[in-house]
């Protein structure tokens, strides 16, 4: 393990390796690269962000150069493969205990490279405690930012960048939080701070905002209050008091004034009448757990009714509180969640944050980067290397993040430590803004994830045992990938460590990255990858079976063209459902392509389940298909191969014979066999060049191809491309096609959209199948039209 503390006293170095379980290098990670710092310096805990950038490995396709046909290039690959290297945006934002500062800095000041900024911004009310050690261990001059508009920054940019960033708590679920889909308009709301004392501010736009209240009764009067009364001085200790106390000992309930009558008032007798009402008339000692307990209803009570009534005054429904008096501890939660439903009857709404902890940091960091361009721009130089983070959206990177840890009030403080006291969030840079689909039909009810394994603990046993059994066969096909490669097993093996442990973190803590679903057990497994530079696993199978089924092409339109019209269009659903059955994410397929390597199209026809089908909405469709023709047709495509080739290509070139415009969007990175937009290019060329119709359709842009923004086997439709959204509202889309089972059932199975569309998968799971009510290979053909 890596010293800490090598150039600056012994003890400090020593103290921070022997305390944390991670190695100081896996928590300040990418240090030689960082460009900009900044840090929130709290009563306890330092919160320090930076941006680094980070060098990844992806793989590139290019098409062949060629000069006429040949035979020999019907035996030649489509394209060729090349892996590159390429320079992405990450920051980092790592969470200690104070404590640690001094052998955090010296470490940092050993490993740093290449900062190219001599400023670090500092908010917090530690900043001006520490600022002479940390100009003097980084040599960086220190500018403080104001504490509130950091915050309130830092809570904008995770409130439009991670899903699942907000949470209600409740009490008796299981588990006790309760995420929330981000609402496409985050503005306005109301931010109740709780520090020391009590800041409420309501937040309108990025920019404009102004403080509407507050009050001096925070976390400092029950810390203080509390130390007073029950001689513990520890915030965390006096919490862990409070989780074990009876407040009904202390306080004076409703009953106790009015006996039974209280019933009349329309009164719950359990209400509190008077916190600390019993202690002025009984003669007895109160337990400290007991008035810790009494203390902190009391104190949140207060806050609870001071928010709803700013929060009723400005016509506000959501509140959002952060502040060192929360920090993730499910009993402070619980009483300030109690009191917002009672005093507003259920219509202001309590909402946390995963990475409240972050917040200050974040937006010191945002603030100085803003600074730091406003100032290369006044100056008539180039703007800093860090681009305006609002041009850009963001995402978290789960290889690298702690996620949201148990608080379990049973555990005590010296339990609840988490990697040594650090926690870490990752957030990556996308290459492009994310956006709303336009054809959502309600985008703040859209939820993308058919199944909250939070929720359906059978489910989360199954899915979880699943990933985990598939590990093997991931780690065999990455090695597989990178055969030249000296250090692919160890790297691979580095890799089923990490995923094999984030699997077991979310066995006991499922919450910790949101919701968890399908799809985030998915992306997890891709960004550990990714983490291992494995950035394309399935890239050279993907280019043989594109190349097999780019020679099929033909002889697949000739077949269509030569059935009749009722008869063709049975024929091309079927052929959109075969090739879904090439799924190398299924392990039922995957196991019959490793086993079989003659399996092929009209193998995968014959494993469907004959009609009806589980879900069989075809004859609504081709009742449909005799009407007008579409505008124009979204199609979101699933693999490649025969998927993308002899399933997608025939019918869309079916709907561009109809007069109808197709946008296909294909993935813009790479996810098992997924189709990439980069390999749908070559693909589309190759089948333009065989056929007249696609030919054509691709000359007068009746037929586009365009990237979807993300890089998993699921589909968000909240966060796509915003050049994809633009061509949906330009084009006037009235049909969107979804196809896989990533993409059409474990998401979006659900999703209502204002134009018709079209859901298609092959279930290629036994176990969902039969949840479901099918088998395996079970067809789920789902046509909507929207309610008039």
């Amino acid at each position: 393990m890596a010293e800490c503390g090598a150039s600056g006293s012994g003890s400090s170095g020593d103290s921070l390796d022997k305390s944390i379980t991670l190695p100081p290098d896996e928590i300040f990670r990418n240090l030689e690269n960082a460009k900009r710092f900044a840090i929130d310096i709290g009563g306890s805990l330092t919160k320090l962000a930076y941006y680094s950038t980070v060098q990844h490995k992806v793989a590139k396709v290019r098409s062949f150069d060629h000069s006429g046909k040949d035979t020999e290039r019907d035996h030649e690959p489509p394209y060729e493969i090349s892996v590159q290297e390429e320079i992405t945006a990450r920051l980092h934002f790592i969470k200690f205990e104070n404590t640690y500062i001094e052998a955090c800095l010296d470490f940092i000041k050993d490993h740093l490279v290449n900062t190219e900024t001599k400023v670090i911004q500092a908010t917090g009310g530690g900043a001006y405690k520490f600022k002479d050690l940390i100009e003097e261990k980084l040599r960086l001059k220190v500018d403080k930012e104001d504490v509130m508009t950091c915050l309130i920054k830092g809570c904008n940019f995770v409130l439009k960048n991670i899903p699942h960033e907000a949470f209600v708590y409740q009490k008796d679920a299981d588990p006790e939080f309760r995420f929330q889909t981000n609402h496409p308009h985050i503005f306005p709301y109301l931010l109740v701070n709780i520090g020391s004392g009590v800041s409420i501010v309501k937040v309108e736009t990025e920019d404009r905002f102004e403080w509407v209240g507050g009050s001096s009764i925070g976390g400092g009067t029950f810390w203080g209050l509390g130390a007073l009364l029950t001689k513990t001085k520890k915030f965390d200790e006096l919490l862990h008091l409070a989780s074990r106390g009876q407040h009904s000992n202390v306080d004076m309930l409703v009953r106790d004034v009015y006996g039974g009558a209280h019933q009349t008032l329309g009164l719950s007798g359990n209400l509190i009448a008077s916190s600390f009402g019993k202690s002025a008339t009984a003669d007895q000692e109160f337990s400290k757990e007991d008035m810790a307990k009494s203390l902190l209803h009391m104190i949140s009570n207060d806050i609870g009714q001071l928010a709803c009534l700013h929060a009723r005054l400005h016509s506000l429904d959501r509140v959002y509180f952060g502040g060192f008096f929360i920090r993730g501890h499910p009993v402070t939660m619980r009483t300030i969640t109690y009191s917002i439903n009672f005093f507003s009857k259920g219509e202001v709404q309590a909402l946390f944050l995963r990475h409240e902890g972050y917040l200050g940091a974040i937006g010191a960091f945002l603030k100085g980067a803003e600074q730091d361009i406003k100032s290369k721009v006044d100056a008539g130089g180039l703007a800093f290397c860090f681009p305006d983070p609002n041009q850009y959206s963001w995402g978290e990177n789960y290889a690298g993040s702690s996620g949201l840890m148990s608080t379990s009030p049973e555990l005590g403080p010296a339990q609840r430590a988490r990697s040594g006291t650090f926690d870490l969030l990752e957030m990556d840079r996308l290459e492009r803004p994310l956006v709303n689909l336009p054809l959502l039909l309600d985008p703040p009810s859209y939820v993308p994830d058919t199944v909250d394994l939070t929720d359906d603990a059978l489910a989360r046993k199954y899915w979880l045992t699943c990933f985990e059994e598939a590990l093997d066969g991931v780690v065999k096909r990455a090695v597989a990938s990178q055969p030249d490669s000296v250090d692919a097993a160890e790297r691979a093996e580095k890799f089923r460590q990490k995923y094999w442990n984030k699997l077991q973190t979310l066995r006991q803590q499922p919450f910790a990255y949101g919701t968890l679903t399908v799809r985030s057990l998915l992306d997890t497994r891709e960004h550990c990858l990714n983490e291992f530079n494995f950035p394309d696993p399935y890239s050279k199978v993907k280019q043989r079976e594109n190349g097999v089924a780019l020679r099929c092409f033909p002889g697949v339109v000739r077949s269509l063209d030569a059935l009749g019209w009722e008869e063709r269009q049975l024929a091309l659903v079927k052929g959109l459902l075969a090739g879904n059955v090439f799924d190398w994410g299924a392990k039922a397929v995957s196991d019959v392509l490793e086993s079989d390597p003659h399996f092929g199209f009209e193998e995968a026809k014959r494993k469907l389940q004959e009609r009806p089908w589980l879900v069989d909405s075809y004859s609504k469709w081709l009742q449909r298909l005799k009407g007008p023709p579409h505008k124009c047709a979204l199609i979101f495509a699933d693999n490649s191969g025969i998927d993308i080739i002899l399933g997608v290509f025939p019918f869309v070139r079916e709907l561009l014979l109809r007069g109808t415009e197709v946008i296909l969007a294909c993935n813009s990175g790479p996810a098992l066999n997924d189709v990439t937009h980069s390999e749908s290019l070559i693909v589309a060329e190759r089948i333009a060049g065989m056929d007249t119709v696609v030919h054509s359709a691709l000359q007068e842009e009746r037929l586009l191809l365009v990237q979807t923004g993300s890089s998993s086997p699921c589909l968000d439709l909240s966060r796509l491309d915003k050049g994809l959204a633009a061509l949906v509202r330009e084009r006037g889309a009235d049909l969107v096609v979804i196809e896989g089972m990533g993409r059409a059932v474990h998401t979006n199975y659900h999703a209502a959209l204002r134009c018709e569309s079209l859901k298609l998968a092959v279930v290629k799971n036994a176990w969902l199948a039969e949840r479901l009510g099918g088998r395996l290979f079970s067809v789920i053909f789902k046509y909507e039209v929207p309610a008039e």
